[in-house]
């Protein structure tokens, strides 16, 4: 039997409540009384009621704040075409989340530092939760998917000539990783711009993966008076 309106309802307002609560105050301190209180509920039975614990609600904080990002990023991605606008608008879209959604964002690092690091988000799908899945592992299944989409996406780039030639899993890799860098620092700096910082990343990696910058520059690496033979 499916939930009421009104059940559905109680469910997303103490999942907003968890969040604000897990980013103002961090995922030790996220205890039922005070997402009660933030959700304005009268006891926290009624949280125990809508979730079987905090692994419960956990999940389903994870979930939304994974719906909202994808929500923001996957329409500027989709509004572009050929591998190189797409690249950019991903990088780009996904730095903007630390302006766009930053509430979301410090409670999800807030959950993975907390509920399991990025090795355990990665490969842990299912560890310590009876094989149903944790918060961590629930990121690393959505995590690993895109990455598997993007080397894909990464391998018929270079096979038309778009990308120059590198490590496809490498590439997507190091890409992830620069992102999810800057945007824990965008979230410590409130005031920096973030627009600029997205620009930055996006045509760091555009450089990267040209075709004419593909070969390792030699004169670079030449020795003074050293001549090409």
């Amino acid at each position: 039997m499916g939930r009421t309106f009104i059940e559905s309802a109680r469910r997303r307002q103490i999942v907003a409540a968890a969040i604000e609560v897990i980013a103002d105050s961090g995922y030790a301190k996220a205890s039922f009384a005070r997402i009660a209180k933030q959700a304005g509920l009268s006891s926290t039975g009624m949280i125990s009621y809508h979730f079987e614990g905090k692994d419960d609600l956990l999940r389903e904080v994870v979930a939304e704040v994974l719906r909202v990002l994808e929500e923001y990023t996957r329409p500027r991605i989709d509004a572009e075409t050929g591998p190189r606008a797409r690249m950019r608008a991903y990088i780009e879209s996904n730095v903007e989340l630390a302006a766009a959604h930053p509430r979301e964002l410090a409670a999800l690092v807030e959950i993975l530092n907390g509920h399991g690091d990025g090795e355990g988000a990665a490969g842990g799908e299912g560890a310590g939760d009876g094989g149903r899945g944790g918060a961590g592992s629930q990121v690393g299944v959505s995590r690993r998917a895109v990455l598997e989409r993007q080397e894909r996406a990464v391998r018929a780039a270079q096979a038309d000539g778009e990308f120059g030639s590198s490590d496809a899993r490498v590439l997507v890799t190091a890409m992830r990783g620069a992102i999810d860098a800057l945007l824990v620092r965008l979230l410590r700096e409130p005031g920096a711009d973030v627009a600029a910082s997205a620009r930055e990343l996006a045509d760091l990696f555009d450089r990267a993966v040209f075709p004419a910058a593909a070969e390792p520059c030699t004169a670079a690496h030449r020795l003074p008076g050293e001549r090409d033979e």
